[in-house]
């Protein structure tokens, strides 16, 4: 089995698939998170970077993680933009998140100025990944607008029902030569595995953790599902029956033959 499987965006590379949300934590927990989950890369609300007199979420995150600033609030392309030029000020780095909603019911990204923000924060040297509702001609655009990587959404945020846009996301994994990180809705480790087995290349969790009974337990579930899901991939997964049966063993040899 081979194990220089590295996942590589923006040049960058890391041995977890993992990307942990860094919302919905009590401070406390966000260290536990990033050990039981082993996450290399974690986001950061820049605006909850010194919310409280007497607590940073930046002395929380453990050294040697990659900070992943998202623009979260922001309601179009320039307030995306404003706020990763805010996060490379602060010292988070040229990684940023892009999350853009005018829809505050449903939460839906805005695809049409999420690709004007990546542009211009690509063209500034930015690591942009972009959250995005899975569609193929934003997700080529996305590219195009030098893109390191494409987040599509498995399920409305927050809600934890899963692959909801499994197709679509599908759709993107086989035509755009980007990594695919899925984003969003992930419930379950179960369907985490799922789309590692449909070929994404990461996932990104954070309300299915926050919400678990035990968190480091289900941080470890998460990491365990992920790793299984990537190995089943790339060992090729079996054929699939449009009818009838196979059997495991040859129908032969029986006492009456």
């Amino acid at each position: 089995m081979q194990t220089n499987d590295m996942l590589t965006i923006g040049g960058h590379e890391f041995t977890s698939r993992f990307i942990l949300g860094s919302g919905k934590y009590s401070l406390n927990l966000i260290e536990a998170a990033v050990k039981y989950a082993g996450a290399q890369i974690i986001t950061l609300a820049v605006r909850r970077a010194n919310t409280k007199e007497q607590e940073n979420i930046l002395d929380y995150i453990p050294k040697g993680v990659t900070l992943l600033p998202n623009t979260s609030g922001a309601r179009n392309a320039d307030e995306a933009v404003r706020i990763a030029r805010l996060a490379r000020e602060l010292g988070c780095g040229d990684f940023v998140k892009i999350e853009i909603m005018r829809d505050s019911k449903y939460l839906l990204p805005d695809n049409a100025q999420t690709v004007r923000a990546t542009e211009i924060l690509a063209n500034e040297g930015f690591i942009v990944m972009p959250y995005m509702y899975p569609d193929l001609n934003t997700a080529r655009d996305l590219v195009n607008a030098g893109a390191a990587a494409v987040m599509p959404l498995a399920s409305p945020i927050g809600s934890n029902k899963g692959l909801a846009t499994r197709e679509f996301i599908q759709i993107l994994i086989d035509e755009i030569d980007l990594p695919i990180i899925v984003d969003a809705g992930i419930g379950r480790p179960s369907q985490a595995c799922e789309a590692m087995e449909m070929g994404a290349a990461a996932i990104m969790a954070n309300t299915a953790l926050a919400t678990a009974g035990d968190l480091p337990m289900m941080a470890a579930a998460f990491r365990q599902s992920i790793e299984a899901g990537r190995l089943a991939y790339r060992s090729g997964l079996g054929r699939v029956l449009s009818r009838g049966a196979s059997a495991s063993d040859p129908l032969t040899g029986f006492l009456h033959d």
